[in-house]
């Protein structure tokens, strides 16, 4: 036998009468058959475990030739039997085996078992009348000796156990069922039940109901299930086969409802999510997840059923969203779905890059259009009087530029839209003007004139004056027409010019005043010259400024 089992081993010994022998002629007379024995000399044994089987000629002798058969066929060389000699045969699967030794009769059958039952009981395969048999009580390890106990009729058969449903899915519930029936002389017997896992006692213990219900099993509990049959004052006691129950993982087949459809949602509309799940047993409780656009997942502790809601959405909500149901003991999640939140753009601003609306001919201008708010992708165009420049599509922050070399045409208005697909904004206009050199060029031309002019007219005048002093050192007098030195003298003039009117600087300035000025030279004159003479400043009067 296999040493991986240590058994208990509990013997008896009692007499049976078996009637195997048939009267000829009044003489007793063994068939001439063919003879199967067994080692060791059992029927019944563990799964795992090894017998052998020897076929015989009558009287025990080796035949020239053996045939096996299992089930009516020839056994070959198959898992469940091997054969070692022409007349030995090992075999560890259960079967009803016989053999044919050479010519003879073939031999009885021999139905041996092998179990995975915790306890067996092994008897010899066939006794005959006047022989002593031995029952064997085998059990395997963790049973103690002095608890085993034989029977001799039975009161009823060892039960068998059911589950309902017999595939179940992971986490959904099972009744099990310990089935068994008294014989009918003993019909008011009473009966218990108990019910094992691995051989764990399940539930509180033991009870009359045949039944135990199992709220939700799980793949990791697909493990070896028993149940016992016992009366209730515990003197009879019998198990079913274990066996595995198996427990298929549950398939949860998610729907999700989005309002808006699209998944395309306006800033300041309303977002609804909805999340129901099939193929997983109940209850189960919801929870709402979020990835931003650096895969960061943050759970949505407001929500805790299957509808989520954001009455007005705002840019921070854009992301993936996926639910996750929980019943208790697994958790199955959603795929993700992406929400995408469009913003409309803001009215943009157009700046230039010199600041200044004034420009000479042939000077290079940059326009920047912006929106300080607004999704992308941005669509930025740029306007002369109402006449596109060019466009420019940005997927990102920053705004759009347009350089162009200025010209006199090109003097006028300037501005630019902004457009996301929602609607475009318009720019306040820029108007920017063209200094042109070449038609000012007289004013510093007539300003340099003037100047010139009038310090010759100052030169000549000075020059005027030193040449009459020069000239003029007694004044010519005649002494018939002299006064007298007490009579008052009028001044002399030699050719004084009347007084010179200047002309004014040229000014661009409208408001600028022009000053007349008066030169004049004034002679010596009598002491009475200042009565009689008449004031210069009454011939040659100031300007007013206008």
């Amino acid at each position: 036998m296999s040493g991986s089992f240590s058994p208990c081993v509990v013997f008896t010994q009692m007499w049976l009468t078996l009637l195997v022998v048939t009267p000829v002629n009044g003489q007793h007379e063994a068939a001439q058959q063919s003879v199967v024995s067994l080692q060791p000399p059992w029927t019944t044994f563990f799964r795992g475990e090894v017998v052998t089987l020897t076929c015989y000629r009558f009287g025990f002798s080796v035949p020239q030739k053996t045939k096996w058969y299992q089930k009516r066929k020839t056994v070959k060389q198959t898992p469940g039997a091997l054969v070692i000699k022409a007349h030995t045969l090992k075999v560890h699967e259960s079967g009803e085996y016989w053999c044919q030794a050479d010519s003879l009769l073939p031999s009885m059958h021999v139905n041996v078992e092998f179990s995975e039952d915790f306890l067996v009981l092994q008897a010899p395969p066939a006794v005959f009348e006047g022989d002593s048999v031995v029952l064997r009580c085998y059990a395997k390890k963790g049973i103690e000796a002095e608890t085993l106990t034989f029977y001799k009729d039975e009161l009823f058969p060892r039960p068998v156990l059911r589950a309902r449903p017999s595939h179940p899915i992971d986490g959904s519930p099972v009744t099990l069922t310990c089935q068994t029936q008294l014989s009918a002389q003993k019909s008011d017997a009473r009966l218990q039940f108990c019910f094992f896992r691995n051989l764990q006692l399940l539930g509180s213990g033991c009870s009359r109901s045949s039944e135990f219900h199992i709220p939700a099993i799980w793949t990791e509990e697909s493990k070896r299930y028993q149940c016992k049959a016992e009366t209730v004052n515990s003197q009879v006691s019998k198990q079913s086969t274990a066996f595995i129950i198996p427990v298929q993982r549950a398939s949860a087949r998610f729907q999700t409802h989005i309002i808006p459809a699209s998944k395309l949602v306006f800033e300041g509309q309303l977002l609804l999510l909805n999340c129901s799940v099939k193929g997983v047993p109940g209850p189960l409780k919801f929870s709402w997840y979020k990835k931003d656009m650096l895969n960061k997942e943050t759970k949505i502790l407001k929500s805790s059923n299957a509808e989520f809601k954001i009455s007005q959405v705002n840019i921070s909500d854009a992301g993936e969203y996926y639910c996750e149901a929980n019943n208790s003991r697994r958790s199955f999640v959603s795929r993700a779905f992406p929400i995408t939140i469009k913003v409309p753009v803001s009215q943009p601003v157009l700046t230039l890059s010199t600041g200044k609306t004034q420009a000479l001919e042939g000077d290079l201008m940059t326009l920047h259009c912006q929106s300080q708010r607004g999704s992308p992708c941005i669509l930025y165009e740029f306007f002369y009087e109402n006449v596109s420049l060019g466009n420019s599509s940005i997927l990102s922050g920053g705004g759009a530029y347009f350089n162009f070399s200025m010209s006199t045409e090109r003097s006028g208005n300037y501005y630019c839209t902004a457009d996301n697909g929602l609607g475009a904004q318009c720019s306040e206009a820029i108007r920017i003007s063209i200094f042109d050199m070449t038609k000012n060029r007289s004013v510093p031309m007539a300003a340099g004139i003037t100047v010139g002019l009038l310090i010759m007219a100052v030169g000549v005048f000075l020059f005027y004056c030193w040449f009459s002093r020069k000239a003029g050192g007694k004044p010519t007098s005649d002494d018939s027409r002299n006064p007298s030195d007490s009579e008052p003298q009028e001044p002399t003039y030699y050719n004084v010019p009347a007084c010179i009117e200047l002309q004014p600087v040229y000014s661009n300035e409208p408001e600028e005043n022009v000053i007349y000025t008066e030169v004049r030279r004034t002679q010596p004159r009598q002491k009475h010259a200042d009565q009689e003479s008449e004031s210069p400043r009454s011939r040659c009067q100031m300007a007013e400024k206008k």
